[in-house]
């Protein structure tokens, strides 16, 4: 048996512990190819399943705990840490946060499966105030589900290759050269899909001096200032609720769904609190693609804006929404006449 199979199969125990616990925590290092090297092992018996479920099921749910407990004592800060420590920032809060919104809890079920969800569920589910009690079984029963998931599909594959002895002594010959193979090729696979997407990024972002000067040249023109929005989740308008001067929140999908909101003759700046500006370029990536070409997402965000020292004003609540908005499109429908 070759000798990195023998050290992997020694200390099989350990590695996926400390492996799946570094995964957890944030370190972006796929825990997928350990697992399924495991799983196959447990084929051998050399490695017992039971034991190495309950190694990660461990280090899952320590992570979670501590992450969870960070989200709820310091929230928007912990999960900008996160997400630039993420390959899937572009998938980061935005779309945890309104995974949480639509279904709650049953969110941890499935977030281990998503990457860039994984990284910043526990942290939400703190944040929104989440008891701990429910926390831990929703976060226990997905913490299970993607174990097994990929701990079963090892031990298949292992019970299929030992039917074949030739061929079992060459995966165990070529295993290490296997296992090395699917780490970096996720390695690579996550690098370079995050690479492509900032380089869209940077070509269409506005610089928060850019968008100020934009402003401030309308209202000395008298001309009508950019169309900007807000696309924050209500969760990151907690640690300050205000917005750039005439923002308008509207929420990503609301967006998507209702395009002909969006003015095709001005400058439309789309802003948001993700690293990168993850959310607002995709949306406006989408939107180029539905022939509204005037968009482009600020750098920096609404963090950007702020931390330039440039002016935010108190959301008003009776500022137009989506709704009064459409009405104004959509022609109203004729009211039957009273005889």
């Amino acid at each position: 048996m070759p000798i990195a199979i023998v050290f992997f199969v020694h200390y099989a125990y350990l590695i996926l512990f400390f492996w799946v616990l570094a995964e957890q925590l944030g370190i972006p290092i796929p825990s997928i190819p350990v697992l399924l090297t495991a799983g196959t092992l447990s084929a051998t018996h050399k490695i017992h399943h039971s034991y190495a479920l309950a190694v990660v099921l461990v280090a899952c749910i320590l992570a979670d705990t501590l992450w969870f407990a960070l989200g709820r004592r310091y929230g928007k800060n912990v999960l900008q840490l996160l997400c630039r420590l993420s390959f899937e920032a572009s998938t980061c809060v935005s779309k945890t946060e309104g995974y949480f919104s639509k279904r709650g809890p049953v969110t941890l079920l499935i977030s281990k499966f998503i990457p860039g969800l994984s990284t910043v569920a526990a942290p939400i589910a703190g944040q929104t105030g989440m008891p701990y009690g429910r926390f831990f079984i929703w976060d226990l029963a997905g913490s299970i589900l993607w174990a097994e998931a990929f701990l079963l599909s090892g031990r298949f594959f292992g019970d299929l290759a030992k039917r074949s002895a030739r061929f079992f002594q060459l995966l165990g010959h070529f295993a290490f050269i296997i296992f090395i193979v699917m780490v970096f090729g996720f390695f690579a696979y996550r690098l370079l899909k995050q690479r492509r997407f900032l380089q869209q990024v940077r070509s269409m972002r506005l610089e928060p001096a850019e968008l100020k000067a934009m402003i401030d040249n309308a209202h000395k023109q008298g001309n009508i200032p950019p169309f900007i929005v807000d696309l924050r989740h209500p969760l990151d308008y907690l640690p300050d609720p205000r917005v750039l001067p005439g923002a308008l929140r509207i929420g990503p999908n609301e967006i998507r769904q209702h395009s002909e909101i969006i003015p095709r003759d001005r400058d439309v700046i789309l802003y948001c609190t993700c690293p990168s500006e993850e959310t607002s370029a995709k949306l406006a990536m989408q939107l180029h693609k539905m022939g509204i070409y005037r968009v482009r997402p600020l750098r920096g965000g609404f963090d950007g804006w702020k931390e330039a020292g440039y002016p935010l004003e108190d959301y008003i609540e009776d500022t137009p929404q989506v709704q009064p908005l459409l009405t104004q499109i959509t022609p109203s429908t004729p009211q039957p006449e009273v005889h």
